[in-house]
């Protein structure tokens, strides 16, 4: 008997050969069902899943001493070369 009705792929292993799929990419998978006597028919497609995940950090942050006043300090960074297959809304500034 069949225990679990479920999988879990890794996005590396899409992302990589002979996949080669970028962020963002919509995934389209269907199921076959063995046995001793033989395959089942495929399933037809799921609901198409995309590949997201959190997107890479920022990068070269620096501090803009021109715009520097009495009471505000001033950053600029780069972002990550990876958005995790959504554009970025917003950014979180830490700091003590």
């Amino acid at each position: 008997m069949v225990a679990a009705q479920e999988c879990n792929v890794p996005i590396y292993i899409l992302m990589d050969y002979p996949f080669n799929l970028p962020w963002g990419s919509s995934i389209r998978a269907s199921v076959i069902g063995y046995n001793d006597y033989g395959d089942s028919e495929e399933s037809s497609f799921g609901n198409g899943a995309v590949i997201t995940t959190s997107p890479d950090s920022p990068y070269d942050l620096k501090d803009i001493q021109s715009l520097r006043t009495p009471s505000t300090l001033t950053f600029e960074w780069t972002e990550g070369p990876a958005n995790g297959g959504a554009e970025v809304t917003s950014y979180r500034v830490w700091y003590d």
